[in-house]
């Protein structure tokens, strides 16, 4: 199986920053695109950023300029750098990993999500 454990969310002030990670494990051959996905309330589940394994990135509109992905392949890690983080970034973060496992089985996986609120 393959787990992909979330951390680094919280509350902060509007305009602060936070950073997410998320660590991939198990049974694991080869990681392609990961990706950032979140979910407000009422809402539906909307990527937020991705990367291939080749490090190309792609950002929503709404968070261009504001949010840096970046992924550690040795690891198999990916980050998210969250600045001047507004109120609608308010929403759960989840983690997305598209894997080849040591079976050769190739599966979309979650994570469990992690909350990020800003707020004053």
């Amino acid at each position: 199986q393959v787990q992909l454990v979330e951390s680094g969310g919280g509350l902060v002030q509007p305009g602060g920053s936070l950073r997410l990670s998320c660590a991939a494990s198990g049974s694991i051959l080869r990681i392609y695109t990961m990706g950032w996905y979140r979910q407000a309330p009422g809402k539906q589940r909307d990527v937020v950023a991705s990367i291939t394994s080749e490090g190309n990135t792609n950002y929503a509109d709404s968070v261009k300029g504001r949010f840096t992905i970046s992924r550690d392949n040795a690891k198999n890690t990916v980050y998210l750098q969250m600045n001047s983080l507004k109120p609608e970034d308010t929403a759960v973060y989840y983690c997305n990993a598209d894997v080849t496992r040591t079976n050769l089985r190739r599966s979309e996986y979650w994570g469990q999500g992690t909350q990020v609120t800003a707020s004053s």
